[in-house]
């Protein structure tokens, strides 16, 4: 995805860039020291198209990153448009719960990547941000929830989540907290 006031790249282009984020998703999850050599010739580019895509390792996995959680972030007006907004959330935060567990594996590449320039938080942040805001919003309004719940608020209280091991029974663990998280922001909902 293209940012700023860049061109938008042709249709060849932007099938070689998402081939290119799609294999660095699979791979990087595996191992975080995967060549980037190899990354390019799994996704069928050569280097002078994997670089100009993407010049560096920090650039490949901080894209690959943005571009997960904005998926993430986009399910959230899709949930709001064919379900009742407490279930939008309650489902929106299921699949929050999923990509963290997934993507687990991404973390040693993500935390190479920002260990000389900060965190990932920026990044993310945002797209996260505007869904978590949408939900709330449209929950204070159906009265699902108790009202004044900020994003901010909400990602404290589901911090939680990734000190869950991905590798064990994480979909309970997961559940539970978020029902909890759920039950929590019910109290006091005026329409409860």
């Amino acid at each position: 995805m293209q940012q700023g006031n860049e061109a938008p790249l042709r249709s060849d282009a932007q099938r070689n860039r998402e081939r290119i984020l799609e294999v660095a998703l699979t791979e990087l999850t595996r191992s975080a020291c995967t060549p980037l050599s190899a990354i390019a010739k799994k996704a069928g580019v050569g280097q002078g198209t994997f670089y100009r895509n993407f010049p560096n390792r920090e650039a490949l996995v901080l894209e690959v990153y943005r571009h997960e959680v904005q998926q993430v972030a986009d399910a959230a007006p899709q949930l709001l448009e064919t379900r009742a907004p407490d279930q939008a959330l309650r489902e929106w935060m299921d699949r929050l719960a999923q990509y963290a567990m997934a993507k687990a594996g991404l973390a040693d590449a993500m935390r190479q990547a920002t260990s000389a320039h900060g965190s990932l938080a920026k990044l993310g942040h945002g797209p996260v941000t505007s869904a978590v805001t949408l939900l709330l919003k449209a929950n204070e309004e159906a009265g699902t929830i108790r009202p004044g719940v900020t994003p901010d608020d909400f990602v404290l209280a589901i911090a939680g989540l990734w000190q869950i091991d991905p590798h064990g029974d994480w979909q309970a663990r997961a559940g539970r907290l978020l029902d909890l998280v759920m039950d929590g922001l019910r109290a006091g909902a005026p329409g409860a």
